[in-house]
């Protein structure tokens, strides 16, 4: 196996996981500018936050249709073209609507990012390194964080239309991802079991499982006729109902964990902590590095110690950090730099559990044939979670206070620990057509 090409592969698609970072979190910088400079209402600024977050939906939705009829990679070379016009469409924006429809487009090309991504990556990987290279992705989201907080920082501070700079810097990497895509090949298993090109398939499996190529060839295709049988080819099937369980659970669990609102609304966040405009921004920028060294930590343990492991460490955290975010508010104790600790040791935990294990989690769990159905289903359950949640965020806080907000986050992640310890099987070292081994209701 050449080990540098499958991880030249990975690392180019796992760009796509920079932009759906980048993307993600750079409206944060901007939101307060772009809600004074059109006079917005609360509703309007709501919908502006959250249009992304529905147009991640309506990807995520979508996600497998494409993925499986034009291929992974005809597929990321949509996503990359949705994140450039996206980037250039907010830059230069004269309305309101304008922009509204822009965003929607780049929140199409996170949710398709996030459905195509992660397959096309678990699909090119060595068992025994695909939570690393999977992970890759998610390493590369939080990086696309990291500097759009870097990014709003510092052209936070040029002038009035600064958010029209944030938004639109994001041109750049896109257009770098579109030309990179070029020198990747589509995905053995879509060539073999979408197009029945053996000899093409066989071609790309040789740089990856070297000898073992042939064999691992027979495998997917006795695996696949097995699956027929068994009733896999079809998503909600009763062979398939444990995975489904299991990547709907795990989706809706990251997001009530709150880590959207955080990175969605940092700053204010920070602010309702007492800090100034300034330092709120920079307190965002802490944040923003702390996810990713964690993350990066999380993805060199992850085939290590397993998906499972990490997940139980990351829960107790969890409900440990947020307790104390909701006590802060409670006893109205949020000056000096208390919240922000709490808060970096939730996106410690979050980043060495939940961000690092999610999609390496669900793009191994469901068999071949429905891998990008799965995918989707457990994307798009993730994605309208988030919009829910982003959207209602600034209500609920204003209803019910930072502390009991926070209160809620922590008694969901009891929950999490609950799904961790009796349903979530443990997935590290295992082949993807051996995966339905670790199915206990399978």
């Amino acid at each position: 196996m050449n080990k540098n090409t499958v991880l030249a592969w990975s690392f180019v698609v796992a760009l796509g996981g920079f932009l759906f970072g980048f993307d993600t979190a750079v409206i944060s910088g901007a939101e307060k500018a772009v809600q004074q400079f059109w006079s917005l209402t609360e509703f309007q600024h709501g919908l502006t936050m959250a249009i992304a977050l529905i147009g991640t939906v309506v990807g995520a939705a979508m996600g497998a249709y494409p993925s499986d009829r034009l291929g992974r990679k005809t597929t990321l070379f949509l996503v990359a073209a949705l994140y450039f016009f996206s980037a250039i469409g907010t830059a230069f924006a004269q309305d309101w609507n304008t922009f509204i429809i822009f965003r929607f487009l780049g929140g199409i090309g996170v949710g398709v990012s996030s459905v195509t991504a992660p397959i096309y990556i678990s699909e090119i990987s060595p068992a025994k390194s695909r939570g690393k290279l999977v992970g890759l992705f998610q390493f590369n989201v939080v990086f696309g964080i990291l500097v759009a907080y870097i990014s709003n920082y510092f052209i936070g501070q040029t002038g009035d239309e600064s958010w029209r700079w944030m938004l639109g810097v994001q041109a750049l990497p896109a257009l770098i991802f579109f030309i990179l895509i070029f020198f990747v090949p589509e995905s053995p298993r879509w060539l073999l079991l979408h197009r029945n090109k053996r000899e093409e398939a066989n071609a790309i499996m040789q740089k990856v499982s070297g000898e073992d190529a042939e064999r691992e060839i027979q495998q997917i295709l006795e695996n696949q006729q097995e699956g027929k049988v068994k009733g896999e080819s079809r998503l909600f099937s009763k062979a398939n109902r444990f995975p489904v369980i299991l990547a709907v659970l795990f989706a809706v669990f990251n997001q009530v964990s709150g880590i959207n609102a955080i990175i969605y609304y940092a700053p204010r966040v920070f602010e309702m902590a007492g800090l100034g405009g300034q330092s709120s921004l920079l307190s965002t920028v802490g944040i923003g590095i702390v996810n990713f060294v964690f993350t990066l930590i999380a993805i060199n343990f992850i085939d290590k110690v397993g998906r499972r492991k990490l997940m139980f460490i990351g829960s107790f955290g969890l409900i440990a950090s947020l307790s104390l975010v909701a006590y802060a508010f409670f006893s109205g104790n949020t000056e000096g730099i208390a919240v922000t600790i709490y808060l970096m040791f939730f996106i410690a935990f979050f980043a060495f559990s939940q961000g690092a294990v999610i999609w390496v989690f669900i793009s191994e769990i469901f068999p071949n044939e429905v891998r990008a159905k799965g995918q989707t289903l457990g994307s798009l359950t993730h994605w309208v979670m988030a919009a829910i949640i982003t959207f209602f965020f600034p209500a609920l806080t204003e209803l019910l206070g930072g502390g009991y907000t926070f209160m809620i986050f922590a008694g969901f992640m009891v929950l999490q620990l609950i799904y961790v310890w009796k349903l979530m099987p443990e997935t590290k070292g295992k082949s993807l057509e051996n995966m339905s081994d670790t199915m206990p209701l399978h």
